[in-house]
């Protein structure tokens, strides 16, 4: 439970997010919480976790392991992805089912990631979607979207826009609340130019 997005305009991408944790019906808000940040950084990416509190510490790990981890595409994303799924299942004990009919193994979580190739998002079986303008997951996605599309012309600053994703996520969905972390990167150039 959570409100994530990125955001990605005039050369540059930022990701932001909550800080509340949720068990049940308790709250765990940023003052009671020594690691309320969801964001993490790995090499030049920046990437935050919707699902069960132990995807973080667990992806985390798995990726200092898995040495040919790559962000700057969507083809980078799902290999490196595919790559972690056998390491969380064997080393992080991952359960990996959801659905009998399911196509795929779940790796059980949704990230959002921004880098210098742009802004991603990967989803429970590996599918990896590029954002062109912004996205959002967590509980408080639909608000983040809203928020977003509702200001995209009156922001020129990633940041600010994703800032606005975040406060409305917080404002109307029970399980996130501020404070929020937020990071900005500026966008490779793309190659030949």
């Amino acid at each position: 439970m959570t409100t994530l997005v990125v955001v990605r305009k005039n050369n540059t991408v930022a990701i932001a997010g909550d800080s509340q944790s949720t068990f049940g019906d308790t709250r765990l808000g940023a003052s009671y919480d020594c690691a309320s940040n969801k964001i993490f950084q790995i090499s030049d990416a920046w990437l935050g976790i919707s699902g069960s509190a132990a995807h973080d510490l667990v992806l985390q790990a798995a990726l200092k392991k898995y040495k040919k981890a790559k962000f700057d595409s969507r083809v980078a994303i799902f290999e490196t992805f595919r790559g972690l799924h056998p390491i969380l299942k064997e080393q992080f004990y991952l359960k990996p089912d959801e659905e009998e009919d399911d196509p795929y193994e779940s790796s059980q979580m949704t990230v959002l990631l921004a880098s210098p190739g742009g802004i991603f998002g990967v989803y429970s079986m590996r599918e990896v979607y590029a954002f062109e303008k912004f996205w959002a997951i967590g509980s408080g996605r639909d608000f983040a979207i809203g928020a977003m599309h509702a200001v995209w012309d009156q922001y020129d600053n990633p940041a600010d826009i994703a800032r606005i994703g975040v406060e409305a996520g917080c404002q109307f969905d029970i399980n996130s609340s501020l404070p929020m972390t937020l990071y900005t990167l500026p966008m490779a150039q793309p190659s030949g130019e």
